[in-house]
């Protein structure tokens, strides 16, 4: 009997097990492929992620893996840098390996004691009030509390379920793939800069020693049902460019669509839905491994909460609350992009408007901190503007808010020296701290770093720790 079992050993997964974990829930993670992607596939982990994987005391084997660039120029890939005094530590790109990322959050997850076993796909389930019974592909069945579905966007569990997945088909195909090329850097830069003014969907990009990335529209070339070759992208650079550049030696080819999709609901009783098998878009704005990442820190602590028993009755009901319109927002500005990567009169010139517009600081900072989830504020009623964000890393007297969060659980930033988080010891750390760099006298954050509550008056303080962390230990 575990207590969460999780299909899909994806970052959304794995991020999700490592949190189930800390709080000594028993986690299995099921993934149907026996070995991880053998293609190398270059993600961006965005500001909000970054900032996480410093909670968790994550980032700096992350950083090792990775390799950082200016944060600017992710809407609709319009070249503006970030604007100055971004609120974060951590305001920067971080380029890695998609299976580099999955491997270090897989690695956390087994560290803290979560089981994987590969090869084991889901073919059904049936829930009742106690459980969930979840039958393999071998026909082996398992019983658990709970089930989560980080299976992608063609997600089994979302299937099985009956939730429904409405939004738009795929209209444009794109292909992506990393290859190297056989013509001075020089040359490619001049070519892409002269075509970008006209094809948004239109790239090469390096990546060092020779590899580049390579993004060229899909129209016109073979069978989308069929995986993409090399000669398809050379079909489509001497298309649109003239040349083909000398492209060889593909790393990985994969094609893309613009479909964009959201789940009706993240929770029927016992099973709920992350990452994409919740919500699919086009990759445009690099958000998608990042929304997953941040559903399962935000489910996380709140399922272990449910399962460790000591849950207010409305906690686990808050992930959908939360998520669903935090996915909403990705799938509109999604689509706002893939428009203005039109080559049609009018998005082109609605392009041109806004590259205009962001050169005022308050467009770009809107737009960054959109993309980059850092300008999130989840709706927990009526108060300063800093209640419902995520609190930055700022300086406190041990150091660094963040290394005060790696055990996942609740924190009282304290500067009255006189609060108390009393019988609920057990899942909320106190820091009395007159020297925290803040504006408000005391902060109460959640384990994913929300502002709880802000205030100085431990009556008001106990109703909230009894909000978010239920009935105190005594």
């Amino acid at each position: 009997m575990f207590d969460v079992i999780i299909a899909g050993c994806g970052p959304t997964g794995a991020m999700l097990a490592a949190e189930l974990r800390l709080h000594d829930v028993r986690v299995l993670v099921l993934e149907k492929e026996t070995a991880p992607v053998s293609f190398v596939r270059i993600v961006g982990l965005h500001v909000r992620s970054i900032e996480l994987m410093a909670m968790r005391g994550l980032l700096e084997r992350i950083l090792e893996r990775g390799r950082q660039r200016p944060a600017g120029g992710f809407f609709a890939a319009i070249n503006k840098p970030a604007p100055e005094g971004l609120d974060s530590a951590h305001a920067y790109l971080l380029g890695i390996p998609q299976p580099v990322i999955v491997q270090l959050l897989e690695e956390h997850a087994i560290e803290l004691g979560a089981q994987v076993r590969r090869g084991c796909a889901v073919a059904d389930f049936e829930q009742d009030d106690d459980g969930v019974t979840v039958e393999l592909a071998d026909g082996e069945q398992l019983r658990s509390r709970y089930l989560v579905g980080c299976d992608g966007g063609r997600s089994t569990v979302r299937k099985l379920l009956g939730v429904g997945f409405p939004g738009e088909p795929s209209r444009t195909e794109t292909l992506m793939g990393e290859m190297e090329v056989g013509v001075p850097q020089e040359e490619i830069a001049t070519k892409v800069t002269e075509i970008r003014e006209t094809h948004q969907r239109f790239w090469l990009r390096p990546f060092g020693e020779g590899v580049y990335s390579v993004l060229v529209p899909a129209a016109g070339v073979s069978d989308r049902a069929q995986p993409p070759t090399l000669e398809d992208f050379r079909q489509q650079l001497r298309t649109i460019a003239g040349t083909d550049f000398g492209v060889h030696s593909p790393r990985w080819l994969s094609r893309f669509g613009d479909a964009t999709r959201l789940a009706e609901r993240y929770r029927v009783g016992r099973v709920l839905l992350a990452g994409d098998a919740a919500h699919i878009h086009p990759p445009i704005g690099g958000q998608g491994l990042n929304l997953g990442v941040q559903d399962a820190f935000n489910l996380g602590w709140k399922l272990a909460a449910q399962i460790r028993g000591w849950a207010p009755e409305t906690l686990l009901d808050t992930y959908q609350a939360e998520r669903h319109p935090v996915a909403e927002d990705v799938l509109d500005n999604t689509r706002a992009q893939m428009e203005l990567s039109s080559t049609e009169p009018g998005p082109r010139a609605v392009r041109r408007l806004l590259t205009e517009l962001m050169d005022f600081d308050e467009v770009n900072r809107h737009l960054i901190e959109k993309i980059t989830a850092i300008g999130i504020r989840y709706d927990f009623g009526e108060g300063p503007d800093l209640l419902g964000r995520r609190l930055r890393d700022i300086d406190v007297k041990q150091g660094h808010l963040y290394d005060l969060l790696h055990r996942g659980r609740g924190l009282l930033l304290d500067r009255t020296e006189r609060l108390t988080v009393g019988g609920w010891s057990d899942r909320v750390d106190h820091l009395a701290d007159p020297t925290a760099v803040l504006d408000v006298p005391c902060v109460l954050l959640r384990p994913d770093g929300h502002v709880a509550w802000i205030g100085d008056d431990q009556q008001d303080l106990d109703d909230h720790l009894s909000r978010w962390f239920g009935k105190p230990a005594n």
